[in-house]
């Protein structure tokens, strides 16, 4: 497909190699031969077509939930693997984190998990919610911080965003505020969130190294990343990281276990954990990636 090609990274210059290698592979691969530094090689040659054509999607399936409440018209992700079995969207929460109003957002979920699961949300905290979708994690993490706290939820498609505001009216919630804007370059001052969560969303961004140190730049020292994504196994096929329709329903961006790992320390984020939940595809699982930012 146009634009999915290989380009050779640039780990080598000086500023790179902290986000980009593996810290024990610099002196082996840094060398005057090498420019790539053993890094895993970029996925997509054009970000900007991966963003415009994920937007396309779910603008899509937004527009099909508003109209008909049913997530498979027009669905961006399968949300059933081959034997029938749950993989993404509304069944994957439990009823109880999911009261009242919220059930509509929930039932226009198309993540993989329930980072509010994990993320041990405590009153009075801020949180930030990266491609926060119809507003489910959203609303459920208003009610965990309570009034004194603050869910900020960030999407880049407007049909997302208006379903999302609807829900919020809807659950009568005065502690949410839906933006909008990129993952990539997150609205938010540094240092200004106590937790950044996510659901199924880094992996459909072209440069998700990038994302993550974004996060990690809004977190306050002591502050936590808690985060349901999908976790590409180290042999998937060249044939499904091609596809931009798996793409944009979760599967083919996916970094594998190692990749992510790299990303996060080099965000300068720590105790790093990475459990997998569910296989969602042949090649994939999902998983639950919690860290923390020094304090």
């Amino acid at each position: 497909m146009a634009g999915l090609e290989a380009v050779t990274s640039e780990c080598c210059a000086a500023g790179q190699q902290a986000s980009c290698c593996d810290p024990g592979a610099k002196e082996s691969c840094c060398t005057p031969e090498s420019s790539s530094c053993g890094c895993p090689e970029q996925r997509a040659a054009n970000p900007a077509e991966v963003r415009e054509r994920v937007r396309e999607r779910y603008a899509v399936a937004a527009v099909a939930l508003a109209g008909s409440g049913d997530v498979r018209c027009g669905s961006a992700t399968e949300l059933e693997d081959e034997q029938g079995r749950a993989v993404f969207g509304a069944s994957l929460y439990e009823d109880t984190q999911a009261p009242g109003a919220e059930a509509g957002a929930v039932a226009a979920s198309l993540g993989c998990g329930v980072p509010t699961a994990v993320a041990d949300l405590g009153e009075g905290e801020t949180v930030l919610d990266l491609g926060s979708g119809a507003g489910a994690d959203v609303l459920i993490s208003a009610r965990r911080v309570g009034p004194t706290g603050r869910v900020i939820g960030l999407d880049m498609t407007d049909e997302m965003l208006e379903l999302a505001r609807r829900n919020a009216r809807a659950s009568g919630l005065g502690n949410v505020d839906f933006r909008k804007g990129y993952i990539e370059d997150i609205p938010l001052p540094d240092a200004s969130v106590d937790v950044v969560i996510s659901n199924c969303v880094l992996n459909l961004s072209g440069d998700k190294a990038h994302v993550i140190r974004e996060a990690a730049r809004v977190l306050r020292p002591g502050g936590r990343l808690a985060i349901s994504d999908v976790i590409a196994d180290e042999d998937m096929d060249d044939a499904t990281r091609a596809d931009m329709r798996q793409w944009t329903g979760c599967i083919a961006g996916a970094l594998t276990r190692r990749e992510f790992e790299w990303a996060l320390a080099a965000a300068g984020l720590q105790n790093i954990e990475i459990h997998e939940t569910h296989r969602v595809h042949e090649h994939a699982g999902a998983a639950i990636i919690r860290a923390v930012k020094p304090g």
